[in-house]
């Protein structure tokens, strides 16, 4: 009876990671693609590179290595799938470059938009978004390659040895997560609080006076007015939500994933089915976080909306319709023929003949 019961928890556990995985991974391509459609086709959000790029990473990876953790691994994936050695070890190269560059490209991300706040009128300190990016792919092909040099994968009775958790070179892993989790997280960490500091100084500056403003009057309902409120906010609280959201997801999702990477290989292959898949709900987050949460795309995502969906049709006045109201708009209307002499507007009887109500021809 208690095997029966820890069997159906096993079931249930499964089938619940199953869903959640899938739900995920169709997050990930419905999120970027519809993101990466509205950057590229909002002109002025052509520029945001960057953006671009971090939308193209989540797709490929939610094209290439969730779809493998979905049909090859273990709980919560399916497990039916045997992987070769060759399809295994390309599983272990994608999945040793893919996570790299998406978190050093969200650490070039917030770096742009630090230095475009606090330095946006000095464009000689910004280096070009295409040597930031060949760096960070650089840099993802060469902890890729380095993945490749531990033991081969396993016989297919074995469980298969495909990621950078429960295969790979030993002294590789600690140098992944240094490169690929530490590293970002500080430059991540730098940018946003610059960012944060800058806000929260703008919010407690106080506001300058108008030029030509009218002296405060000295009566109750003025002294009022410019008491403190009862609960006064933290100054700089809203300013802080955007780093805080940003800094506490790459720490939420990537944490786990790197801390595995410095634990020993078999507690690291026993714990690799929940952080592979915390880690891979970062790029379902990803065109939430810096996608829906920015006012421009947001605005172009609606401005695409509306296009894309009829509007209700307009409804047109009968009256307009009529051909005596339509004559009477036209200029000139008293000397129009269609109109008889009932129609005629009448002259003012006080004036002399040949003078009309109209203004003269030249003024």
């Amino acid at each position: 009876m208690a095997n029966t019961t820890g069997l159906n928890t096993s079931e249930v556990a499964g089938s619940v990671g199953l869903i959640l995985a899938a739900v995920v991974e169709a997050a990930a391509l419905l999120g970027n693609g519809a993101l990466l459609v509205v950057v590229l086709r909002t002109p002025g959000l052509r520029d945001a590179l960057y953006l671009v790029h971090l939308c193209v990473v989540d797709l490929l990876a939610a094209a290439s290595i969730m779809p493998l953790g979905l049909l090859a691994a273990p709980p919560p994936g399916l497990g039916r799938v045997r992987l070769g050695p060759a399809p295994c070890r390309a599983a272990r190269f994608l999945s040793a470059a893919l996570l790299p560059a998406c978190t050093l490209g969200v650490a070039a991300l917030g770096l742009a938009r630090y230095r475009l706040i606090v330095h946006p009128l000095r464009p000689g300190v910004r280096p070009p978004p295409g040597l930031v990016l060949t760096a960070v792919w650089a840099a993802a092909g060469l902890l890729g390659a380095l993945s490749l040099l531990g033991p081969p994968p396993a016989p297919p009775p074995a469980p298969a040895r495909c990621s950078v958790l429960a295969g790979g070179l030993a002294p590789f892993r600690p140098l992944w997560a240094l490169l690929a989790f530490a590293l970002p997280a500080l430059l991540l960490l730098g940018a946003y609080s610059g960012i944060f500091l800058v806000a929260r100084r703008a919010a407690l500056r106080p506001p300058r006076p108008a030029r030509f403003s009218r002296p405060r009057s000295d009566s109750l309902d003025s002294r009022l007015s410019i008491l403190p409120p009862l609960r006064p906010r933290l100054p700089g609280g809203k300013a802080a939500l955007a780093p805080a959201l940003a800094v506490g997801q790459f720490a939420a999702c990537w944490l786990p994933y790197g801390c595995a990477c410095l634990a020993p290989a078999a507690q690291a292959a026993v714990a690799e089915a929940p952080v592979t898949w915390v880690a891979y709900s970062a790029f379902a987050a990803h065109p939430f976080l810096y996608g829906l949460l920015q006012r421009p795309v947001r605005r172009a995502l609606g401005r695409l909306a509306r296009q894309a969906l009829p509007g209700p049709p307009r409804a047109c006045a009968p009256r307009t319709w009529h051909l005596r109201a339509l004559l009477q708009h036209l200029p000139g209307r008293s000397q129009s023929p269609a109109l008889g002499p009932s129609e005629a507007p009448e002259q003012a009887p006080d004036l002399p003949r040949g003078e009309s109500l109209s203004m003269p021809g030249a003024t």
